[in-house]
């Protein structure tokens, strides 16, 4: 996994690593998580049984929201923890990026297209009574947008080496894709992986991921002193120009 390093904040200082959306995500998934684990610590977990990802359930029994509420449940303190500092350390930059509202369809197109391709996936290769819980589909699919979007940025990988965000994206996509071979089914499901970049993809390269002109990026500070710097050569050279043309009519 990574960090990426963030080199600018775009909203005021309380909101520069907690934009809204992000922020309300991992607290929802946090206090979802705390309440998963102390209903399986007091063997009461059944009452969550109908909003984790069962395939058979989706199809047999239309229960479709588990295609969004298993995104909100997670087995382990590594699975949350994991999964909430890459939707932080990625979410953060696309949410500051877009806006809110285009973050959360993408983030929510991303989730339910990676529960969709597991229950298609198990329903050929699996089991219909595999259980998928976790936002990772989600969290695939903000890994390859911000990958497309600046491919160039170095992000520390495992949050230790750094490395091209591009080179990140490959390595990720190629793991879950190798993994699904051996995918048993169980709490990680490597099809949402895979299925949450391909619906990214899909979305990003659609009308549904047009950017809104009020939603593109504001130029920096940097950014605004760099074309400041080539307005002022602009305007030299037009000044030299007139001089020179001046002169030329003064002979």
């Amino acid at each position: 996994m990574a960090l990426s390093e963030r080199p600018y904040a775009p909203r005021g200082q309380s909101q520069m690593f907690f934009p809204v959306a992000v922020k309300w995500l991992i607290i929802s998934n946090t206090v979802l998580f705390v309440l998963f684990y102390l209903a399986q610590a007091y063997h009461f977990d059944q009452i969550f049984a109908p909003f984790l990802l069962v395939p058979a359930m989706v199809v047999q029994f239309l229960m479709v929201w588990q295609l969004v509420t298993y995104m909100f449940l997670h087995l382990t303190f590594q699975h949350i923890i994991f999964n909430m500092l890459m939707l932080w350390s990625f979410g953060s930059d696309l949410e500051f990026a877009w806006g809110t509202k285009k973050f959360l369809k993408y983030y929510f197109f991303c989730g339910i297209g990676a529960g969709i391709t597991v229950v298609i996936a198990n329903a050929l290769f699996g089991s219909m009574n595999s259980r998928t819980l976790g936002a990772s589909g989600a969290i695939y699919g903000l890994i390859l947008a911000f990958v497309l979007m600046d491919p160039e940025r170095i992000v520390n990988f495992n949050f230790i080496f750094p490395i091209k965000a591009k080179y990140m994206g490959l390595i990720l996509g190629g793991m879950a894709f190798l993994l699904t071979i051996t995918d048993s089914g169980g709490g990680v499901s490597h099809f949402a992986h895979l299925g949450g970049m391909l619906w990214g993809y899909i979305f990003l390269k659609t009308q549904m991921g047009k950017q809104p002109a009020r939603y593109r990026k504001a130029p920096g500070l940097f950014e605004k002193a760099q074309q400041g710097y080539q307005d002022w050569k602009i305007e030299r050279a037009k000044r030299k120009f007139q001089v020179y043309m001046n002169k030329n009519r003064e002979k």
